[in-house]
Parts: structure tokens; C-alpha cells; sequence
């Protein structure tokens, strides 16, 4: 990436990989990114578009109609945002939507059928599920997690919101929990074979993908490991060259990219990886 960062949120919008917001000690004040840079693939190059309106760090994005919404998160004064705003890659503008209900920070977004839900996230170990409809501009509670936990990741499989990771009050957890959203009710999964947090999660051919993170705040990971939901099991993958947690993750035609994070310093790294 042409701005290194952590602590960022990645969206896939027509091929096109849109790295959002997070943390630099480029970005003023307090670190905080406003940045948007758009990493296209097939020509392997990197353009700055539209800025957020409002610099977050921490923060998580969901997509719904080809439309990227970024949500909550850490703002330059400190303080946690409820925050949403969409940016449109067509006209490559940024409108203010209405605001979360509950202000937070390391949460994490998945899409189920146009609703994105916002899961999890501090102050605190938040239990908090609220699911926002574009089509409304509208907020509604839903079932609270299980476990509460920040610095989790979430990813969508086959209609249900999975997250994974994450930490609550014993640390980073290998905790993976199944959201159905027609019946608004939690199922617990297998477990991830390694506990962290601060990982990134995506979805490619019917397998999440969890990639790298930390554990306990210490020993930056480069693992990445398979969730098959018809067989409930974790499979061991090639491990990303880079170790590093606060990172972001998209997937385009097939290939999943892990972009930024923090390793001792604040990265730019872009690592691809082909499933097989």
C-alpha cells in the first residue's frame, strides 16, 4: 500500500480491493486515517481516492449493493465512534448514514442478505449484535453474541455470520459462533485450532479463512487456517510470509489478499494467497 497502516478495514467492490481508515504514524492527529487507496489486481497498482470524512482507526466495513459502509471505530479525538458512512466507488464520494447505536471500537461487520450486522467490539468485552438496513437507513438490535469479545473477525458462509476469535476477559479465544439471522439465534462452532485476536477473516469457494493476528498481544502470527462449515473442521493452511496482527484481508477472483498490520512497526505489506 502506498500508506502503511494498521488497524484498517478492506472492502471488494468490482475486482477492485478499497484499503479504508486505520492507523499510520503518517496520519494526523493521534495517528488516525482518513485514507482510502484502491489496489487493482490485474495491474498490481495502488491509487488514493475520495478521503473518509471522518479519520478512524479500529474500525470494521461491510458491503451491501456494491456500496462500501464503513462503521464505528476509534476517531481522531479518542473517543469511540458510532460512525457509518458509504463510500460509492462509481462516483467516488463518501455519504454520512445513520449513526450506529452503540459506539465502539474492534467490532466486527458481516452482510446476510443486504443487512449488515455489527457485531461484538470494546468498551468493554460487547456482546452487542445491531444490524443495519441500506435500504431504510435504519438500526435494529438483534440476539447478543454468546461470548462477549473485541478484536474478533466475521465473515458470512451460506447465509450465517461466523465469527472468530477475538478476546474477552481470559485472553485471546479460539471461540467461533454461528449467527442465523432468520431464526436471530447463536450456535457455537469448532473451535479455531489457534486462539487469537486481531486476525482477519474472509470467505473463498464455501471456506473461511482466518489469517494471522496475535496472541495475548504478543507473538504476531502468520497462520492461516480453513473453516469447512459442512464437516465443522479447521485444516491447517500455508502459513502468510509476513507475521503480523491489526491487518485486513479481501478476496478477489479466487485469490485472498492480507494488506497492512502491525509487526513491531506499522506495515504496507500486500501478501496473496491462492486457496487450493
Amino acid at each position: 500500500m502506498p500508506t502503511a497502516r494498521a488497524d484498517l478495514a478492506v472492502g471488494v467492490v468490482n475486482g477492485i480491493l478499497y484499503a479504508v481508515g486505520g492507523n499510520s504514524p503518517s496520519c494526523e492527529p493521534l495517528s488516525i486515517c482518513n485514507t482510502v487507496e484502491a489496489y487493482d489486481p490485474s495491474s498490481d497498482t495502488w491509487t488514493t481516492k475520495a478521503s473518509m470524512p471522518t479519520a478512524r482507526g479500529w474500525l470494521a466495513m461491510g458491503i451491501v449493493s456494491g456500496i462500501l459502509y464503513a462503521v464505528g471505530g476509534v476517531n481522531s479525538s479518542n473517543r469511540y465512534s458510532n460512525a457509518v458512512e458509504a463510500y460509492d466507488p462509481a462516483t467516488d464520494t463518501w455519504t454520512t448514514k445513520a449513526s450506529m447505536p452503540t459506539a465502539r471500537s474492534s467490532l466486527a461487520v458481516g452482510v446476510v442478505n443486504g443487512i449488515l450486522y455489527a457485531v461484538g467490539g470494546q468498551p468493554g468485552y460487547l456482546k452487542t449484535v445491531e444490524a443495519y438496513n441500506p435500504a431504510t437507513d435504519t438500526w435494529t438490535t438483534e440476539a447478543s453474541m454468546p461470548n462477549g469479545r473485541f478484536g474478533l473477525a466475521a465473515s458470512v458462509l451460506g447465509h450465517k455470520l461466523y465469527t472468530v476469535g477475538g478476546y474477552n476477559h481470559q485472553g485471546s479465544r479460539s471461540t467461533v459462533q454461528a449467527y442465523d439471522p432468520t431464526s436471530n439465534t447463536w450456535t457455537g462452532r469448532a473451535h479455531m485450532p489457534t486462539a487469537r485476536a486481531e486476525l482477519a477473516a474472509r470467505v473463498d469457494n464455501g471456506r473461511l479463512y482466518a489469517i494471522g493476528g496475535s496472541t495475548n498481544g504478543y507473538d504476531f502470527l502468520n497462520t492461516v487456517e480453513a473453516y469447512n462449515p459442512a464437516t465443522n473442521t479447521w485444516t491447517a493452511k500455508a502459513p502468510m510470509p509476513t507475521p503480523r496482527d491489526f491487518l485486513a484481508a479481501g478476496v478477489v477472483n479466487g485469490i485472498l489478499y492480507a494488506v497492512g498490520g502491525f509487526a513491531g512497526e506499522t506495515l504496507s505489506r500486500n501478501e496473496a494467497f491462492t486457496p487450493r
